[in-house]
């Protein structure tokens, strides 16, 4: 009889995504599906034509055998008792600037930790949404772009900022995003106003011959445009003007399968988190 042992398989961890039928839905359930490490249970969505179909078979990847439901809290519930013993399990939330808090709030309730990839919450709902999280000591994530090369455009305008005081950020998205400015461009013109300086001094007295024609600005005086067409996904350039020269910072989504790695990432990172975190830069 051999004496050799066998260790034991590391649990899955169980992953719930809402929001599962949208563009970035479905490229998570198979990115999900086919991570090694996590097991999907739940497949959340609107749709009354898809509910109790498999997720799998809906999205053309082949059944999964993970029906499309439309009860949240039933399914969060369902998701943390597939939990290992003192674990959890996460809910990566793509759905709409609408529903994302209340969805984000009901998970930490079952003490199931989001991976928020959905936009457009109000400061003072992304404050609550910390304090909670911290409270429950359960980790949160908050993240506007799962992109690596988003991540490295926005440390280069760090560095960028060091040496300009004149910046202008544009994003450009597809014409069926809800929210404005991008969570990306607000995300970026936050991390350039913790550099402790204003920007955009004027020269002149400006006047609007149309309202809105210069874009939002920050209180810091960065200015965000936001630009709305079919045929984009997401993109981002953030300009820099100084005497007798330009210098233009650029990233552009061409598929979703960029966002995957980094949300794949978040999900594994979020487990041992106990407080709420904002942004993929702080997790990598």
């Amino acid at each position: 009889m051999s004496d050799s042992t066998t260790s034991a398989t590391p649990a899955k961890i169980p992953v719930v995504i809402n929001g599962a039928l949208g563009k970035m839905g479905r490229a998570i359930v198979k990115a999900v599906a086919e991570a090694e490490d996590m097991a999907l249970v739940g497949a959340i969505d609107r749709d009354p034509k898809a509910i109790g179909e498999d997720i799998g078979e809906v999205i053309g990847v082949g059944p999964l055998e993970v029906p499309v439901m439309n009860d949240l809290e039933a399914t969060l519930v369902m998701a943390q008792n597939e939990a290992p013993s003192g674990g959890s399990a996460v809910m990566v939330d793509v759905t709409h600037p609408d529903s994302v808090y209340g969805s984000a709030r009901a998970a930490l309730a079952y003490g199931v930790r989001p991976v928020i990839g959905t936009t457009g919450m109000s400061l003072e709902q992304i404050k609550d949404l910390a304090e909670f999280a911290d409270k429950a000591s359960t980790g949160c994530l908050l993240i506007p772009n799962f992109s690596i090369g988003m991540v490295l455009l926005q440390q280069a305008a760090l560095q960028a900022a060091e040496y300009f005081d004149h910046v202008e950020i544009i994003e450009l998205h597809h014409n069926q995003k809800a929210d404005a400015p991008s969570g990306t461009a607000v995300k970026t013109a936050q991390m350039l106003s913790e550099l402790n300086k204003k920007y955009n001094a004027p020269e002149v007295t400006e006047t609007e011959k149309m309202a809105g024609a210069r874009g939002s600005q920050t209180e810091a005086g960065v200015r965000i445009h936001s630009v709305r067409l079919p045929g984009l996904i997401a993109h981002q350039e953030v300009i820099f003007g100084a005497a007798g020269q330009s210098y233009t910072l650029r990233h552009d989504t061409s598929d979703r399968v960029c966002y995957m790695p980094g949300v794949l990432l978040s999900i594994r990172r979020v487990l041992p988190l106990k407080s709420f975190i904002y942004g993929l830069d702080k997790i990598l």
